[in-house]
């Protein structure tokens, strides 16, 4: 399925006619479009999940689970609008007696525009048709136009009708949503002038070619991209000799959970050298058979990755065998072990994302060779410590902090909770920029600051009015003020 490009004008000409009507829809009622979503989308969750699993093989309780999380983010969405913060709305009387004279300034956050949001292939519900992308932008008016992703194909265009039969009945306005399918049309969508900011969660190659694409306009748009990520795990001594056979089972689960498929999946896991760990995790992956793959390119490309690996010199297979015919038997769980002195003279082929269900057990032998090969870890989701309570890990924390977005202590990555609080971003290649694609923070991407300068009362957003009629916070010459 290819959408034409006389059709793909239209569907951008039409979302950029309904910005205004959009923008202009108040809080609530944008909300009431949300939760039509979810209501539609739970009211058809068999006939979806059904879809879902003749695609992706995921299995129908995961499946289900994805799509409670996908409606549970839309009524989230729902709650951050019409709570108001999310407008970051700051009021600055004027102040005639200062140096120099400051005018009345008032400023909010606006909808930037149609937004092109791209599904990702490992959440076919979550990151793809009614995602977090989608939802973080229809909550703050942007129109979305959404790129099908091939891997699930019948399943996005049964959701996008479902989405765009439930934004009419809400009436929501003409060209506020819509889908389009084929790289041509991805590639034309990123071009399109009318199209203000992307969304975007794949490959690094992928993501990387789009993000080129979007800064090269004549007219350069920001490109959301979350791209890779090795969500790097460290653990101290202490810790290991206090629970290492807890550890290993739960690093086994951990890393072979949905075939390896996760973003957050640990793929590098720095452990004291000389330790019995990773005899402790082959054990633990006795069992774990192989899983079928998201789709056949991911599952050719698995093996080539495993291969690719093991021929580098000082890693050694502890678990599994690269020898697979993933396409025809599924994925099953590999554990490789190396030395961080072999990650510090040849980081280019040893720090390579493998998409699947593998990791790396990377031997150090002190702090300061921890910490120079934890330098060379590119910028990733997550980042984890496992140490014992007294350790003096203040180092490390702010080592780990300064790659990755997310810091766990204790804990595993896989598991992204949808919520307030969520960073689910990192420096690069993690993500293209600084800010969350899950939580209620990721409808900052979509929201450029616009201030108002000695405006008429009756031409503020109301937002910014004096009485403040919507009761939401506000800085207000200074001081944070919650209605």
């Amino acid at each position: 399925m290819q959408t034409p490009t006389q059709e793909l004008q239209d569907l951008t000409a039409a979302a950029h006619a309904a910005v205004g009507p959009a923008a202009a829809a108040s809080d609530a009622v944008r909300a009431s479009w949300l939760l039509a979503i979810a209501d539609a989308l739970d009211a058809n969750v068999a006939e979806l999940v059904a879809i879902a699993d003749s695609e992706t093989r995921l299995g129908t309780a995961r499946l289900t689970g994805e799509v409670a999380r996908t409606t549970g983010q839309l009524r989230l969405f729902a709650r951050v609008i019409t709570e108001g913060s999310y407008l970051e709305a700051v009021i600055d009387h004027a102040s005639p007696a200062s140096t120099p004279p400051s005018p009345d300034l008032r400023r909010i956050l606006r909808p930037v525009g149609p937004v092109a949001v791209f599904s990702a292939s490992n959440f076919p519900f979550a990151f793809s048709v009614a995602g977090g992308d989608t939802a973080s932008a229809l909550a703050v008016g942007c129109p979305v136009i959404v790129k099908a992703h091939s891997g699930h194909l019948e399943l996005s265009k049964r959701t996008a009708a479902i989405v765009s039969a439930a934004l009419d009945d809400a009436g929501a306005p003409a060209g506020l949503f819509a889908l389009v399918a084929g790289r041509e049309a991805g590639t034309a969508l990123v071009q399109d002038p009318l199209i203000k900011a992307v969304g975007f969660t794949g490959s690094i190659p992928g993501g990387r070619a789009l993000f080129d694409l979007a800064v090269s306009r004549p007219e350069p748009i920001p490109f959301y991209g979350e791209l890779g990520s090795l969500n790097p795990v460290v653990i101290t001594p202490e810790a290991l000799a206090a629970r290492g056979s807890q550890l290993a089972a739960a690093l086994a689960g951990s890393f072979t959970m949905g075939a390896g498929q996760f973003c957050t999946k640990p793929g590098l896991v720095f452990i004291p050298a000389g330790t019995r760990f990773g005899a402790e995790v082959a054990v633990e992956c006795i069992g774990k058979g192989a899983a079928p793959m998201l789709t056949d390119r991911i599952a050719a490309a698995y093996p080539a990755g495993l291969a690719s690996l093991a021929a580098q010199p000082g890693v050694t297979v502890l678990s599994g065998t690269t020898e697979q015919d993933a396409e025809a038997e599924g994925a099953a769980p590999v554990v490789f072990s190396t030395t961080a002195a072999s990650v510090i003279a040849r980081p280019a082929e040893l720090l390579e994302e493998c998409f699947g269900p593998t990791t790396l057990l990377i031997e150090y032998s002190d702090d300061a060779e921890l910490s120079a090969a934890l330098a060379l870890v590119p910028g990733s989701l997550t980042a984890t410590v496992h140490a014992e309570d007294g350790e003096d890990i203040s180092g490390l924390v702010d080592q780990l902090t300064g790659l990755a977005g997310r810091v766990l202590f204790g804990g595993w990555p896989t598991g992204v909770s949808v919520n307030w609080a969520q960073q689910h971003g990192g420096p690069y290649p993690a993500t293209t920029s600084l800010f969350t694609s899950v939580g209620a923070t990721a409808v900052r991407r979509f929201q450029r600051p616009v201030a108002y300068q000695d405006a008429p009362e009756a031409l503020l957003p109301e937002a910014l009015r004096e009485d403040n009629p919507l009761g939401v916070p506000r800085r207000v010459d200074g001081v944070l003020r919650l209605s």
